[in-house]
């Protein structure tokens, strides 16, 4: 509802908000056009549920045809669809009386100045860049309302004055008091900067005590924005469109403070085209802004627990597509390290220095698979698992699994127990296919499986202490450039005799 029927100054409309519905009390009608199915579904359930009537299309054929049948209040327009774009259907729009004067938001990927400034000439009011906040999406669709509405119920009293002449003094009048009392702040501006009037509301939100001292000590080009320029860009719109809606910017009060504001402002120009000066509505947006901010920073953060359990790539995969994720792989090294006699030492300290030793040791095997870019599987216990060649293959997986092995046994002598004893691990690798993917629906969890896995868990089981051993393939890949060492024939769990390897370092 607008502040018009609010304070009462002028009858409601002679037809519903909603064509359609019988009900005054809808909030209007919103036409959505986009081919994606996801968006449309999202924002219909939105719209309906704060109590619009929405009907959904996927093209700009289908958006023509609905609107000539029954025009909406509002348009949602997405500009990239195939056979017409968003500024296509705009322009078509705005050329159809029938359709000219319904406001077009553009909802769009696309955030380039240039994408921007063609909506604008196309005709639209707005341009809401995705991936889009609902909560943004619902405050824009309620400002252009409230304007259309405000500019239909000014249209319906300036007829009235053209046909009522007895009644011109008691509608002053009424306007008047919504001049007065409108929580909005109402200004008209002279081309030079200087307020030539205001009410009541402008002057509390730029925190003056009266209209006149607002009027004498503010300059709208010097010494309101923050941002230096920002005028200068209000004023390139305004001489290219003649009107800006949801214009938004940071300003000064008068004792100092900054506060976020949206302007809504048009040039009003004499017979001849010469501009005679500005007016328009500014509304307080700090707290819109403020929970904008917060939700940004909440959903930061959950993309950064999200990358700290999955892959890059596996996370942006599950959040554009929340659905199975399997894939296989035929390249994959396959590294375990356990800590030896960590369980001996478990059951001898308290829970507290159990845990900080072993997250120190593992810190730092994360740090050396960034440093290599092998991807941590998972610890089970005192158990470290990671893979190299996957998700993203590379030719150099197996040297890059070698490199972290080798540097994890100098890193390990860094630790001691509390007995003074050296921490020793057990290293088994193995290369080949494996398939890979995401468990769960809470708790994800990323993880390999097939005989690669299995034998290089093996291999790390019946390893020796300080040792790091190595499958025959590992073997036959290191050997021009590494010193290995055989160990023989060894009676591997499930596999019968193998012979393995073990891995001392890189030839000089």
């Amino acid at each position: 509802m607008s502040d018009l029927d609010r304070h009462g100054s002028l009858p409601p409309p002679t037809e519903p908000s909603c064509p359609g519905s019988g009900s005054l009390a809808c909030p209007g009608r919103v036409l959505i056009v986009d081919d994606v199915p996801a968006n449309l579904m999202l924002l219909s359930r939105l719209l309906t549920h704060k109590g619009y009537q929405v009907e959904a299309v996927p093209n700009g054929l289908a958006a023509l045809k609905s609107a000539q049948a029954l025009p909406p209040d509002i348009i949602l327009l997405d500009v990239c669809m195939p056979d017409m774009d968003g500024y296509e259907v705009c322009r078509s729009f705005k050329s159809d009386p029938v359709t000219q004067e319904i406001p077009v938001i553009f909802l769009s990927a696309l955030d380039e100045v240039v994408d921007k400034l063609k909506a604008f000439a196309a005709g639209g009011v707005d341009y809401i860049t995705k991936p889009f906040q609902l909560a943004e999406v619902l405050a824009r669709i309620e400002a252009h309302l409230t304007i259309r509405r405000l500019r239909q119920e000014l249209q319906i009293q300036n007829a009235r004055l053209q046909h009522e002449i007895a009644e011109r003094e008691r509608v002053e009048g009424k306007y008047r008091s919504i001049f007065e009392n409108c929580l909005e702040g109402i200004f008209q501006l002279s081309s030079d900067g200087h307020y030539l009037s205001a009410n009541p509301a402008l002057a509390r939100i730029y925190g003056y005590d009266s209209v006149d001292e607002l009027t004498s000590q503010v300059d709208a080009r010097h010494n309101l924005y923050v941002r230096a320029g920002r005028r200068e860009e209000l004023d390139v719109f305004l001489r290219l469109y003649g009107e800006v809606t949801g214009f938004e910017s940071q300003i000064y009060r008068k004792d100092g403070s900054k506060i976020w504001i949206s302007e809504t402002m048009r040039a009003v120009k004499d017979g001849t085209g010469q501009l005679l000066y500005y007016e328009g509505i500014v509304q307080d947006i700090t707290e819109q802004r403020e929970t904008e901010a917060e939700l940004l920073y909440h959903r930061r953060e959950s993309e950064r627990l999200l990358l700290s359990i999955l892959p890059q790539s596996i996370a942006q995969h599950l959040k554009r597509k929340p659905e199975t994720i399997a894939d296989s792989f035929s390249n994959v090294t396959v590294l375990f390290a356990d800590l030896v006699s960590f369980t001996a030492f478990s059951t001898r300290v308290s829970a507290v220095e159990l845990v900080r030793l072993l997250n120190q040791i593992f810190s730092a095997f994360d740090q050396l698979a960034e440093k290599f870019g092998l991807e941590k599987i998972k610890t089970i216990g005192d158990e470290y698992m990671a893979a190299s060649g996957l998700p993203l293959p590379r030719p150099d997986h197996i040297e890059a699994a070698a490199e972290m092995a080798l540097a994890m046994q100098q890193v390990v002598q860094q630790f001691k127990y509390n007995s003074g004893d050296p921490i020793q691990l057990r290293i088994g690798i193995h290369t080949g296919p494996v398939v890979a993917g995401v468990i769960g629906k809470k708790k994800f969890a990323y993880d390999l499986w097939g005989e690669t896995v299995n034998l290089a868990s093996r291999l790390q089981t019946q390893g020796l202490p300080g040792e790091i051993q190595v499958s025959s393939s590992i073997y036959d890949h290191l050997r021009p450039n590494y010193w290995l060492e055989s160990r023989g024939s060894l009676l591997v769990r499930g596999y019968g005799e193998l012979s393995t390897y073990w891995l001392r370092g890189r030839k000089r």
